[in-house]
């Protein structure tokens, strides 16, 4: 995939330092650490590998990446990894989507309490459906819940929410049988909106009491009880968007789902535009239009760009997808073999999970998983070098180009990396890549 001409990365190394400087005391240590690491990922700072192929000798340097979760580049390899175990947990039944908002109220007391009301937006949403279903009224079944938190709108307003994945049925209570759902019909949203809209505000309520709320600004006054149940009173009245979309058509679509949506950051690398002396432009969907006018651009001012980007960086320790009912962590593989075994479906084949690199059976070298750019043979890691270093020059003969007749589409290895160029002790320039380690 070829790289965008414009990363977030880009606009943190020209604009984060002054932006830094204009913010001292507002920047927490956990967006520090993520502008560093946007800006130092899959450069020569964190040091890198050499690889050459087997069949025309091209040499691809490529250099590591950060692995935070917030970073635009670093997420492929982790949501297929998730995907992976995902796919081995799916079940031969229809499953549904319903999406938790919170009303803007709470959503602006929650940028300053992010953990706290994180948590409870989760755990609240994912109470409501459990209930709701363990009631014979309704469901009457255990069921399981995968949730997927979202801080962000398109334009990277705080805009929290959570996406949750559910199959359309559940455990009985015994244990012996599986209850389905009506077909496209999993339950009622007015009922999870109700049930969802009291837990949220006992929870509020609750945190509140226990002296784990901080309130500041304009909201400094809502650090009186009295004021807080004040606040909250008019959205007890309101309804409260819960959301459920028409079933999945079938398990294969729900991974397709889950792969574009539970390793998301803010905005990713390919919607920037440019960068100007305007600001940052970069695409945009208005979920509340259809039609061909939903998909529009907008300029932000390059300091507002960064401070829209960094209110969604996650307190540490924060976990952004989750599993409850019988997909909880504790008895989840149980839980799944039990239901295969009652629905009489076979365990299906894992696909595998793909790192950068894999192992090839018959040597010790290590192969990429991405061919050769110029003849698509395999490139083996023949060298790596340490952060802050660049790849031993090869002898002379290994540098010999082959002839271009023979590979007209090999880059030109005499191009160089910026970011590598100037360190001190460079014995060579280094070709760019446009490829992941």
């Amino acid at each position: 995939m070829p790289r965008p001409s414009l990363e977030v990365a880009d606009i943190f190394r020209a604009h984060g330092a002054a932006w830094l400087a204009a913010n001292v005391g507002h920047i927490s240590l956990d967006q520090l650490k993520v502008m560093s690491a946007i800006e130092r990922c899959r450069t020569a700072a964190l040091g890198g590998h050499v690889a050459r192929c087997e069949d025309c000798a091209h040499e691809h340097i490529a250099y590591n990446s950060c692995r935070n979760r917030h970073c635009p580049k670093c997420q492929s390899g982790a949501a297929r990894a998730w995907l992976a175990a995902r796919e081995a947990e799916l079940l031969p039944v229809r499953y549904f989507h319903l999406v938790f908002t919170l009303p803007k109220p709470i959503a602006d007391i929650a940028h300053q309490n992010k953990r706290e009301i994180y948590n409870l937006l989760m755990r609240a949403s994912a109470d409501a459906v459990i209930r709701i279903a363990a009631d014979p009224k309704h469901l009457g079944a255990r069921v399981g819940v995968t949730s997927v938190l979202h801080t962000w709108g398109s334009a990277m307003t705080h805009h929290p929410h959570v996406h949750m994945i559910v199959p359309g049925g559940g455990l009985s209570e015994d244990g012996t049988k599986w209850i389905a759902c009506r077909k496209n019909f999993f339950l009622s949203v007015r009922v999870l909106s109700r049930l969802y809209r009291r837990l949220i505000l006992d929870g509020l309520s609750r945190l509140h009491k226990a002296g784990k709320l901080r309130f500041f600004g304009d909201h400094a006054k809502l650090a009186d009880l009295a004021v807080f149940d004040a606040f909250l009173q008019p959205l007890r009245k309101i309804d409260w968007v819960v959301y459920a979309k028409e079933p999945f058509a079938g398990p294969k679509a729900v991974l397709a789902y889950l792969s574009r949506y539970t390793h998301r950051v803010a905005i990713s690398n390919s919607r920037l535009i440019r960068v100007d002396d305007r600001g940052v432009t970069f695409r945009v969907k208005d979920y509340r239009i259809t039609g061909p006018g939903r998909h529009t651009t907008m300029t932000l001012k390059t300091d507002e760009f960064i401070r829209r980007f960094l209110i969604h960086v996650l307190p540490k320790g924060q976990h952004r997808i989750r599993h409850y009912g019988f997909f909880g962590n504790g008895n989840r593989t149980a839980n799944i073999a039990r239901i295969r075994e009652l629905l009489g479906a076979e365990t299906p084949v894992p696909g595998l999970a793909h790192d950068n690199t894999i192992e090839d059976a018959d040597a010790p070298a290590r192969v990429l998983a991405l061919p050769c750019p110029c003849c698509g043979g395999r490139l083996i890691i023949v060298d790596t070098f340490a952060p802050a270093q660049h790849p031993r020059a090869p002898p002379a003969s290994a540098r010999a180009a082959p002839p271009a007749a023979a590979h007209p589409a090999c880059p030109n290895p005499a191009l160089s990396d910026p970011q590598v160029a100037n360190i001190p002790g460079t014995r060579r320039r280094l070709p760019k890549t446009n490829q992941n380690p």
